[in-house]
């Protein structure tokens, strides 16, 4: 078992022989727009503060822990979104921290503004970071560092959301300043990598008080495997979510560089939100690994908080569907 987890560590966060480096990744992507689009802020037209802390892969020395808070309010009459973000990801011995302020111009598509086609940029700054002391590899490399070693480097991200009463979508990509900055005297911190996200839903009306909520987050980096979250949630009398997602691998185009007999599988996640109050939503999701790390791994935990500050001159449809 140590073997194995040493074996992990050292290939998802100490090698520069990996093509990519993933960003952190939530399985309640849909109640954090935010963490993978800029164009997402203002989209809940009011001030909207929400936290998420996912622990993955418990059980194993070293999994990801990752951590994320942002507040996004509207301005200009709701034609303008702002979003600060922050988040903390650990990785092994891999530390990543992270800030970005974003903004969204939100264009009306109908009279009443329910149906907005936002576009939206985010810029910051990204600490990268390696703990030498934690490190532990069979044959240590010469250049291997011993204690901490990090850099900051700025950041910029963009991407664009449609969103009305029933449906939404959205296409972004991040690491689009941090990919062009030369961090090679830092041996072992891997360099940034583009992400590209594209996610789509909608809302289903069953009966009066039942409505299904499909949707899908594909996502992909152009160098590792590309990875598709299928999900669906049915809501109860608008207070109670429960649902389930799917997460695989697929194949858009040729990774020739990919090792060719990598497993498509990788967890299936169970999920439940609770709105006890108009402001307040609660929500937990639990992964349950069906890849390689099964028989490894006692699961992932992912919990989130959001918080609405409700204001009488804020229009809000549908608020908690997407």
């Amino acid at each position: 078992m140590k073997k194995i987890t040493i074996i992990i560590i050292l290939f998802l966060t100490c090698s520069k022989l990996a093509f990519s480096q993933q960003d952190a990744q939530f399985s309640q992507y849909m109640f954090n727009g935010i963490y993978i689009n800029p164009a997402y802020a203002g989209y809940k037209e009011q001030l909207n503060l929400h936290a998420f802390y996912r622990t993955q892969w418990t059980g194993i020395q070293g999994a990801p822990k990752t951590m994320s808070l942002a507040i996004d309010a509207i301005a200009n009459d709701g034609n303008v979104g702002l979003a600060l973000q922050v988040s903390s990801d650990r990785l092994g011995a891999q530390r990543n921290e992270s800030i970005y302020g974003n903004y969204a111009y939100r264009i009306r598509m109908n009279s009443d503004g329910s149906a907005r086609l936002a576009f939206g940029i985010g810029a910051g700054a990204v600490q990268l970071g390696i703990d030498g002391a934690l490190l532990n590899p069979n044959d240590p490399e010469v250049f291997q560092p011993t204690g901490m070693q990090s850099t900051i480097v700025p950041d910029a991200r963009a991407g664009v959301y449609y969103s009305d009463n029933r449906f939404y979508a959205g296409f972004s990509a991040d690491n689009l300043v941090s990919q062009y900055i030369n961090i090679d005297k830092y041996a072992f911190i891997p360099q940034p990598k583009p992400h590209y996200y594209l996610t789509a839903g909608m809302l289903l009306p069953l009966s009066q008080d039942v409505l299904l909520k499909p949707s899908f987050l594909l996502k992909d980096d152009r160098g590792g495997p590309t990875s598709l979250d299928l999900n669906a949630f049915f809501i109860l009398a608008e207070k109670f979510w429960i649902g389930a997602s799917y997460r695989t691998g697929v194949k858009l185009y040729n990774k020739d560089y990919l090792q060719k007999d990598l497993s498509k599988l990788n967890s299936a996640v169970a999920a439940i939100q609770l709105f006890p109050t108009q402001n307040l939503r609660l929500g937990y999701a639990y992964d349950f690994s069906i890849g390689p790390l099964q028989g490894y791994s006692s699961g992932t935990h992912e919990i989130s908080i959001g918080y609405f500050f409700n204001s009488k001159n804020t229009r809000m449809l549908t608020p908690r569907y997407f």
